[in-house]
């Protein structure tokens, strides 16, 4: 068994339960008031949210390039290009939230009785989600792949 492949595969895993944890922690935070403190926390975690999601590709990067694989399973494989789209999907999705989360953390210390529009907070709750059901679909690939599906 080659150790590098292994570290990658161990690394990868991490960070991509991470994620799910980051994206659950987004989730529970914003299903009540937000007051400035939590606001100021959820910024924090998306911000580990993007720079997790970069370490996700650069890993994922050399896992293509220095995994026991080899690049050509994944460049012909459908169901690498379906997860591909879907963590695609939900860094699109998650670029609302980020946008609301740094503007309502803004006005909240500019504004101590800042309240967060209710309109907006439930259009991010629904960005939330969505982003949670799609990464649902990221492990469901993983496990197709890792057993020779798409290729």
């Amino acid at each position: 068994m080659d150790t590098t492949d292994l570290l990658l595969a161990i690394f990868h895993h991490l960070l991509v339960f991470s994620l799910a944890g980051i994206i659950g922690a987004e989730f529970v935070l914003i299903r009540g008031d937000l007051p400035a403190a939590t606001l100021r926390r959820l910024v924090g975690i998306d911000r580990h949210y993007g720079i997790i999601a970069m370490l996700i590709v650069i890993v994922g990067i050399a896992r293509v390039i220095y995994g026991l694989k080899g690049w050509e399973f994944y460049v012909y494989n459908w169901v690498f290009w379906a997860k591909m789209a879907a963590f695609v999907i939900v860094g699109l999705l998650s670029i609302i939230p980020t946008v609301r989360f740094g503007s309502w953390s803004r006005q909240a210390s500019a504004s101590p009785g800042f309240q967060v529009p209710a309109a907006q907070l439930a259009s991010v709750r629904t960005y939330v989600r969505a982003e949670a059901l799609i990464f649902l679909l990221i492990p469901v690939f993983a496990a197709a792949m890792a057993r020779g599906y798409g290729y």
